[in-house]
């Protein structure tokens, strides 16, 4: 049948499904065919990102889903979500009263997926390495309050921190802190192409066309030992062009499943059809889309520029126009879900307003229209994106107060340009590496944020950011996470403007499907399984 199912917040930051597809999570067979995963992501090695799986350079969805199968961390997001839980580790925690002391212990014997053992200095090598290498991805910064990594014995792990973190543990859950062989990477220098040898559910083997994986194949590996159960022995990752490509796969049955990026036609027809085979499980997500600044560009150098840029765009409009349902307007870059938000655009700006720009402008001596160019990347965000800008240059257009033209660039080629500057506005996306309001603000605010912003506040980085990370209680760390947020809206190095719902579309038969995304869009390639056509 062709039906909806929900998966609702239980408590804010967790997740709980609340119907399940056909057969139940724990029906699923681990043998038999491989399920045939869809996904519009691309997964390219180039002059400019020629690392693109190496867990010291990758960082973003798509790579991050493919290693979170395959190199195991220390920590992981539970099913549900909620705090991370050991993985690699048997156990973790702070043995200091001021969370600058982290130790782990390892599981006892960790094997790679070769055999070899994991060591507690297999863990110092790899953490290490990410710090030292310090790809230009930014990744890296995850491991930023890491002071020195001690060993003790083969199994004992501590971390030293330069400052106190309360969301260490979060970030030992990402794949920038995953475990990997030193026989097969080197300490200073990131391993080209799309070969991962990790300890963690699944070993890959990738088939490349054209330096690009077509698709990926993950195998159950038979040395993996982790607080994960894999409900599959065999999963195949396909790679579409498009959206519609991928759906007509999925309704052919060439596929079992899809996710990112559907577009929200797509959405649409699966949820409010009758009959078939396939069902849409929806869930909320803590995805966002934002337009970044390069502050020292001419063209939006004054703040007063990027301030009435922000008077001028209604989210409202645009998420109706583009996304309906499946999107909300967003005044901050922290979510509504998270602990922490605050509606710091909307208290200032308030409803979008050309008269209250003009005078922005007008009191600021700017000439108008500010003659400024939005980049966006035509396929990693899906199809929409293009309809997106073509409304913000609309708005703004309209307002007489700006000459806005919009460029499109393919993801492969806007990730380089972006870091070399080329542009002065353009649009991303972000899924947070743990769902905490740090996240949605340190990566973009802190030192080596990984835009290569200009845009520095000293008051955010060396007081408000190390202030929230020293509350373990995140409610408590909420009122320097609401000042960063004010600062943010008044200077504007960013613009937020929707969080997202997140969707996965399944054939009847494949169990599980409702828990293969968690709330920060980590797809969870083990909860799948196969079950009986219902």
């Amino acid at each position: 049948m062709n039906r909806k199912t929900l998966v609702l917040p239980a408590v804010v930051g967790l997740l709980a499904p609340v119907l399940a597809a056909c057969g139940g999570s724990d029906s699923g067979s681990s043998s038999g065919d491989a399920i045939v995963v869809g996904t519009t992501d691309r997964f390219t090695a180039s002059k400019d990102a020629p690392a693109p799986f190496d867990p010291a350079y990758a960082y973003d969805v798509g790579t991050w889903n493919v290693l979170r199968q395959t190199v195991q961390t220390l920590m992981v997001q539970p099913r549900g979500d909620g705090e991370p839980v050991p993985e690699a580790a048997e156990k973790c925690g702070f043995s200091d009263s001021g969370n600058e002391r982290y130790s782990c212990t390892l599981r006892e014997g960790l094997k790679f997926s070769n055999g070899d053992a994991v060591t507690a200095k297999d863990v110092k090598f790899s953490i290490d390495r990410a710090r030292a290498i310090k790809a230009d991805s930014g990744v890296f910064a995850l491991l930023s309050t890491v002071d020195t990594v001690e060993t003790q014995g083969d199994r004992q792990v501590i971390f030293h921190l330069k400052s106190a973190d309360a969301t260490f543990p979060y970030k030992l859950s990402t794949p920038v802190a995953g475990i990997v062989n030193p026989k097969d990477y080197d300490k200073d220098k990131l391993r080209d192409g799309f070969s991962i040898d990790g300890s963690g559910p699944y070993t890959l083997e990738s088939e490349v066309k054209d330096d690009a994986v077509v698709k990926a194949v993950f195998t159950k590996n038979p040395n993996y030992k982790g607080e994960l159960k894999v409900r599959n022995s065999k999963v195949e990752m396909r790679s579409f062009e498009d959206a519609d490509t991928m759906g007509t796969a999925l309704a052919k049955g060439d596929i079992d499943l899809m996710t990112r990026s559907m577009t929200p036609a797509q959405i649409t027809k699966l949820s409010t059809a009758s009959g078939g085979d396939v069902n849409l499980n929806e869930m909320p997500g803590l995805e966002i889309r934002y337009l970044a600044f390069n502050t020292d560009a001419p063209s939006v150098k004054d703040k007063a520029v990027r301030q009435a840029m922000a008077q001028v765009i209604d989210r409202g409009e645009l998420v109706a126009k583009v996304y309906g349902t499946q999107a909300e307007p967003l005044y901050s870059m922290v979510p509504a879900t998270i602990t922490g938000h605050a509606n710091a655009f909307f208290n200032k700006y308030g409803d979008a307003s050309v008269a209250r720009a003009r005078n922005l402008l007008t009191k600021a001596a700017v000439t108008t229209p500010v003659k400024v160019t939005l980049h966006y990347t035509t396929d990693h965000y899906g199809a929409a994106t293009k309809q997106e800008f073509e409304i913000l240059k609309k708005q703004l257009n309209a307002s007489g107060l700006f000459d806005v033209s919009i460029q499109g660039t393919t993801w492969d080629k806007f990730v380089p340009a972006e870091r070399a500057g080329d542009y002065d506005v353009w649009g991303m996306g972000w899924f947070p590496d743990f769902p905490d309001a740090d996240n949605y603000l340190a990566p973009f605010l802190d030192k080596d944020n990984f835009l290569k912003s200009p845009y520095s506040n000293g008051n955010i980085i060396n007081n408000l950011i190390p202030e929230s990370r020293r509350e373990a209680d995140r409610l408590t760390a909420s009122k320097s996470i609401s000042e960063i947020q004010d600062i943010v809206a008044d200077d504007v190095p960013l613009i937020p403007l929707w969080q997202g719902k997140q969707y996965i579309a399944a054939r009847d038969d494949i169990t599980g499907s409702e828990w293969a995304l968690n709330s920060s869009s980590t797809l969870q390639l083990w909860e799948l399984g196969r079950g009986v056509k219902g």
